[in-house]
């Protein structure tokens, strides 16, 4: 066995590696969806709704 296991617990590193993928996802999504385009579009930004259930999404 390679003495870089003896120092480096492999599960360890894989589970840390995997927090920091959802982390970094996680707060790319939260940009994109806080830009001005995707913004109004959840309703996060706007003070008042800007459209009405139904009513088809321009483009």
């Amino acid at each position: 066995m390679h003495k870089i296991w003896m120092v480096v617990n492999p599960l360890r590193l894989g589970v840390l590696g995997a927090a920091g993928v959802v982390a970094i996802s996680a707060i790319l999504h939260l940009v994109v969806l806080s830009s001005p385009r995707y913004c109004d579009h959840w309703g996060w930004c706007a003070t008042t709704p800007t459209f009405t259930p139904g009513q088809p999404v321009g483009r």
